[in-house]
């Protein structure tokens, strides 16, 4: 029945009351703790997704990496109660890792799936790549990339966002080479890329996804050569704990400058980071000669000649066959396609790549909710992560139970 429904409204045109881009941990937050609040909405809300099905790109992503767990405790996942993960887990407590009790991969993916299932949402995800997104006066009409338009009252963006973040050095290479020798880390999958033994990867970025890499082509009997323009160094968790709680919240939340604001965002998240466990174990393999570290060296040109020789600011030559960019991502909503029309149709003040929201994150004159990093002014440093997710859905399921 409910598929039947989707299909009419992209067929009729008639408006949806609420779409959800993305289908993700955020997204499923939002929707369970919408749910918990109005379980009336359950037939009113749709999501868009390229994969037509819940946590795709978030199971591709981890399988890709090869991630073996979480990085945040058991206490944070999609569902409102706080200890509905521990309960999920009761007889699989060894699937949590020490010391702060990370949910294994496996676990996380089969606790969402279960809350999917208990929410009554499985067939409730459209698949649909939203291309563009224009205001009409009744909500939105949003363009997929197959050509259907879909109309909504109400929008939640709940899309990573961020475009890859690529050095300059990257544009600048003058050499001709094949195209699988210089890649980001997106792009990368270790079970698909053939990582033959002997090979040389070098691996440039300080945080954990440069880590996984590292690892996966260790294990494989390559050597990964990892760089950074900085020392490598561990930390437990992206941002501090006291950014979940009141206890550095109140004084970021005092802040009326968005300037400063941001800055706290960048500055609490202080760049990449490894996690203890993950640097343990790139220093296990750098004493078995699998793992090189290069500190605190920044790529000043690369040429390629049947292998990439890679020239440092401090002087130093390297030779490698491949190199993988983990650099991140860049938020600038401004140089998102998605958002281009809503901008010039309903402007918006931007500061440093994030939209300036209301308190529901709602955006300024329109009926479109942001969650993720581009709610980082608002909800600070762990916007992005999953205790990010909950305090955004908190402030937007207020504003939509509001305005139903």
């Amino acid at each position: 029945m409910i598929m039947i429904l989707i299909l009419y409204c992209l067929m009729s045109k008639e408006s949806i009351d609420t779409v959800v881009i993305g289908a993700g941990p955020h997204a499923l937050t939002l929707v369970a703790h919408l749910l918990a609040k109005r379980s009336k909405c359950r037939d009113r809300i749709r999501l868009i997704d390229p994969s037509g099905s819940w946590m795709d790109q978030w199971k591709r992503q981890f399988a890709a990496y090869e991630i073996p767990h979480l990085r945040s405790p058991a206490s944070h996942h999609p569902v409102p109660h706080y200890f509905a993960l521990r309960g999920f887990a009761e007889r699989r407590s060894e699937e949590f890792h020490l010391p702060y009790d990370l949910p294994g991969t496996q676990l996380f993916q089969d606790f969402c799936h279960d809350a999917v299932r208990q929410l009554n949402v499985e067939d409730h995800v459209i698949s649909g790549e939203v291309t563009e997104m224009r205001i009409v006066p009744d909500g939105f009409e949003l363009q997929l990339s197959d050509g259907q338009e879909v109309r909504a009252k109400r929008v939640v963006y709940a899309g990573g966002g961020g475009r890859p973040n690529l050095p300059s050095w990257v544009e600048n290479v003058q050499s001709n080479y094949p195209g699988d020798r210089l890649k980001h880390a997106s792009q990368v999958n270790l079970a698909q890329e053939n990582v033959r033994s002997g090979e040389r990867l070098l691996i440039v970025g300080s945080g954990l996804t440069s880590g996984h890499l590292a690892i996966g082509v260790a294990v494989r009997g390559a050597t990964a050569m990892l760089m950074a323009r900085r020392n490598y160094y561990e930390k437990p968790f992206d941002a501090e704990p006291g950014w979940l709680n009141p206890k550095y919240l109140k004084a970021f939340w005092a802040k009326k400058s968005w300037e400063a604001r941001a800055k706290i965002v960048r500055s609490a998240r202080n760049g990449g980071s490894l996690t203890p466990a993950v640097l343990t174990k790139l220093r296990k393999l750098k004493a078995e000669h699998k793992v090189a570290f290069h500190e605190n060296c920044q790529v000043k040109s690369v040429t390629w000649n049947d292998e990439w020789t890679v020239q440092c600011d401090s002087g130093d030559l390297l030779r490698c066959d491949r190199i993988w960019v983990a650099t991140g991502s860049q938020l600038d909503i401004q140089q998102l396609p998605l958002f281009s029309n809503v901008l010039k149709q309903c402007p918006i003040e931007v500061v440093s790549g994030l939209p300036v929201l209301n308190e529901n994150l709602r955006w300024k004159d329109c009926n479109l909710y942001l969650m993720g990093g581009f709610a980082g002014l608002q909800v600070g440093p762990t916007a992005r992560n999953l205790s990010g997710a909950r305090m955004a859905s908190e402030r937007i399921v207020s504003g939509l139970v509001a305005r139903h």
